[in-house]
């Protein structure tokens, strides 16, 4: 078993960073997809970056693409996520999620694809 342990959320001004953290404890997870899903009020949740085994490969939503670098250490089972440029849109739960699938090249998946789930972290940008 698995368990996803988000960090780093708060409040952020428009136009400030933020970087999120994941760490995994449990067992390694150097061989799955991890990503990042978020939630806003009143809408569904989504995959916004995603990385895969070895980081060859990512994927970023279009609403943070050119503003997030998403990044994992394989030795420490460690996913981050760093924001810029965070407008009051970027409001929501963070998820970090470790992909079901051992190996996979596509660096984006789906919540069904979705092995273990963080507990979530909010980040607010308001002024």
């Amino acid at each position: 078993q698995v368990q996803p342990i988000e960090s780093g959320g708060g409040l952020v001004q428009p136009g400030g960073s933020l970087t999120l953290s994941c760490t995994a404890s449990g067992q390694t997870v150097s061989m799955r997809g991890m990503g990042w899903f978020r939630q806003a009020p009143g809408k569904e949740r989504e995959l916004v970056a995603g990385i895969i085994s070895g980081s060859r490969n990512t994927y970023y939503s279009d609403s943070l693409l050119g503003r997030a670098t998403i990044s994992r250490d394989d030795w420490k089972n460690t996913l981050l996520l760093h924001m810029s440029n965070l407008e009051p849109e970027d409001t929501a739960i963070y998820y970090c999620a470790v992909s079901k699938e051992l190996f996979s090249r596509n660096a984006y998946f789906s919540e069904a694809d979705v092995a273990w789930w963080g507990q979530g972290t909010q980040v607010t940008v308001s002024s």
